[in-house]
């Protein structure tokens, strides 16, 4: 069924007969035993099993099983940096506590040292492989990690390249991601172009006109068999899905009106007719139409950031009211997620002022912190909530002490609100979850949709500013 590129030499030995070390009390999914017996026999390979899987188990154990069989010397795993420690390093601990893990995060001499060291694991966050990219090419390791691997659907980043060179050396490459081409078909192009090189076009736009139709200057939609072309090119893969493996409790959604106050229309209204006078003066691109929502969805959120990047808040109490009775309801803990940064802070003044316990994860949290609140939040009885910006811990997190998401306001990228809603719906999960979007404007209300329709490309952010605009 699938196009399989096994190692040079066969890997000897029976998967059946590993002990599949893991805590007491713990018992490996049938999937995941599948998983790890897929990954051995594979030099390269995607696992693109859904989020709440647990894939990272299933690569600790093929990689520890390659280890003992002499295969693999060391590994190095590159990740996002919110799951480092709380993901990578806690599980290495719990399902292959034999084997040594080092972290390589801090000034670059630190980095460098450690990548350059004995441990059998080195753990790194994307950004870490361009500026150890030397001691990683000589520093003998015979596979690399990738989670989240759709970091690396761009070929024009310095972060792909770096990551192209360094696989010139290390001929091992496992990429993980439950949301292959999220946002797009060519998404996938810089994916095949690491792991099935000999098979993915050289150029990006023979990819592009293998995957997509131009149906005007600006618009570009995919291909009738978009979805078969992308499954050919990113081979060898394995895929599971939660439904054909986890007997996780029901998700359902449910909206919540936050009707604008008159501040926030007076100024929503404001905006939109600035809107229409530039759209009469300019072509609309995805770019400029995602800025021009963004500032409505700052002002439905309370507050918006001035071309002088200047800070103006709006009353949004209807909108804080009603986070603060979502989360009354709840018998359990809640996330909220909170794409701006202003925003973030208003909201945590009101959840202070109400005597709710909360936290905040954003990109200024340092990784050390990031790993104890989490701790805190899944074995302790507070916080409460944990408010989140989405883009800073999407990916990884384990927060199953909670049963309930709130969307204080919604992100223009399916793969981040996808991600996001699966930090509470993975193993370890024992209630049924809620995921509760909040809107007060038009604009939230189609954005919503388009997230839970799973909106494929980048040219449905200029299909919302337009809709908009004849609204206006």
């Amino acid at each position: 069924m699938l196009n399989i590129n096994l190692y040079q030499k066969p890997v000897r030995g029976n998967v059946e007969n590993y002990d599949w070390p893991r805590p007491p009390g713990f018992e490996p999914f049938a999937h995941q035993k599948v998983t790890s017996e897929f990954l051995v026999a594979r030099r390269k390979a995607f696992c693109f099993n859904e989020q709440g899987t647990g894939k990272t188990a299933s690569v600790i154990w093929a990689v520890d099983y390659l280890m003992k069989l002499g295969v693999l010397r060391r590994v190095l795993v590159a990740c996002p940096l919110s799951v480092m420690r709380s993901a990578w390093q806690e599980d290495f601990f719990k399902f292959a506590i034999h084997r040594s893990v080092d972290i390589a995060y801090g000034t670059a001499d630190k980095r460098k040292k450690i990548v350059s060291g004995v441990a059998e694991v080195v753990i790194i966050n994307f950004d870490g492989v361009g500026i150890t990219k030397k001691e990683i090419i000589n520093g003998g390791f015979d596979l690399i990690v990738i989670d989240e691997a759709s970091a690396y659907k761009n070929v024009q980043t310095d972060r792909w390249k770096d990551l192209r060179d360094v696989t010139k050396s290390i001929k091992g490459l496992w990429m993980l991601t439950g949301t292959p081409a999220a946002q797009s078909p060519v998404d996938a192009y810089g994916l095949a172009k690491l792991i099935n090189p000999l098979n993915t076009p050289k150029f990006f736009g023979q990819f592009r006109d293998m995957v997509m139709d131009k149906t005007s200057m600006y618009r570009w939609v995919p291909k009738v068999n978009a979805d078969k072309t992308i499954h050919k090119l990113l081979q060898p893969a394995i895929r599971f899905e939660k439904h054909q493996c986890l007997d996780l409790p029901p998700l359902t959604y449910v909206d919540r009106e936050a009707p604008l106050t008159s501040q926030q229309k007076s100024y929503y209204t404001m905006l939109k007719k600035q809107m229409v006078i530039q759209a009469d003066d300019e072509d609309v691109t995805a770019v400029n139409a995602a800025v021009q929502i963004n500032k409505l969805l700052q002002i439905a959120g309370g507050a918006v950031y001035t071309d002088n990047k200047e800070v103006l808040e709006f009353d949004v109490s209807n909108r804080l009211n009603t986070v603060k009775e979502v989360i009354e309801e709840s018998l359990n803990k809640t996330l909220v997620f909170v794409p701006f940064t202003h925003t973030i802070q208003i909201l945590e003044q009101f959840l202070t002022k109400h005597n709710i316990p909360n936290q905040i994860i954003n990109g200024s949290t340092p990784v050390n912190k990031r790993a104890d609140i989490v701790r805190e939040f899944q074995n302790k009885p507070n916080p409460r909530v944990l408010i989140i910006q989405p883009m800073a811990a999407s990916h990884g997190l384990t927060l199953t002490a909670a049963d309930t998401v709130i969307w204080y306001s919604p992100v223009t990228s399916v793969e981040t609100y996808l991600q996001a809603n699966a930090r509470i719906n993975r193993p370890g999960q024992k209630n049924n979850m809620t995921v509760v979007h909040i809107k007060g404007s038009p604009v939230e209300d189609r954005l919503y949709k388009l997230l839970r329709s799973n909106m494929q490309q980048h040219t449905k952010i200029v299909d919302l500013y337009k809709q908009e605009m004849q609204m206006a």
